[in-house]
């Protein structure tokens, strides 16, 4: 059974050696680069699993690498670093990281947030990999929308919060389940988080079928709404 690959971009020599022991004791495999532009190079080359990324580096930042990897991966990335503002927070999960570790960290607790990054995501693209609905296809292995004849892609967020939805039909969820299902138990965002990417999903797809509908429910939740 292949291994799963982390690959580590940071400066600082001693946090990638800490992660690489911390890992490889969790049974990963960990690689690791000291600067942006070899960060990118080690991951096409790679093709890890999941990306542990800091924000301040040499060359590119940890930003223009998240938005690098997001054009055409949808691998998890975690954010890792000093700043513990919450707009580099926000930036970094709407640019489409999976969470955000601030340094100084437990490697433990690093080890364990990417056991559940990495436990949230094979659920999300298990076993069904294509959801089918008329005039609507969500395929989870190519990261794509196939709606109305057109093929777009959603940022990751957006396309696995419609996925979840879509996987359990007619079945109503609050915000903070939506949040705890598709963002994490440990994200602590705020729930209106939900609302802004259920509006751009619906801006995206627009109404194209009477037999499915993505219906707010006031002041419950939402659900994915097919005729049966």
């Amino acid at each position: 059974m292949k291994k799963v690959t982390l690959l580590v971009i940071d400066d600082d020599p001693n946090i990638c050696e800490l992660i690489r022991l911390y890992g490889e004791k969790a049974g990963y495999v960990v690689k690791h680069a000291n600067d942006g532009i070899t960060g990118v190079d080690v991951f096409y080359e790679l093709l890890p699993d999941l990306v542990v990324l800091d924000i301040m580096l040499p060359g590119l930042s940890g930003w223009e690498i998240c938005k690098e990897i997001r054009r055409d991966f949808p691998v998890p990335i975690i954010m890792l670093t000093g700043k513990g503002e919450s707009y580099d927070k926000i930036k970094g999960l709407d640019l489409g990281a999976d969470d955000y570790v601030v340094k100084p960290f437990d490697p433990k607790e690093l080890i364990a947030r990417v056991k559940a990054v990495l436990r949230r995501f094979n659920i999300l693209n298990g076993e069904q990999e294509t959801l089918s609905f008329p005039n609507l296809i969500i395929d989870m292995k190519q990261y794509q929308i196939h709606c109305n004849e057109d093929t777009m892609t959603l940022p990751p967020k957006e396309q696995e919060l419609l996925y979840y939805l879509a996987s359990h039909t007619n079945r109503v969820f609050t915000r903070q389940q939506l949040l705890d299902q598709v963002w994490g138990y440990d994200f602590d965002g705020d729930p209106r988080t939900v609302d802004v990417h259920i509006k751009r999903i619906r801006e995206k797809l627009g109404k194209v079928n009477t037999a499915w509908e993505l219906k707010t429910l006031r002041g419950i939740g939402y659900k994915f709404e097919v005729d049966t």
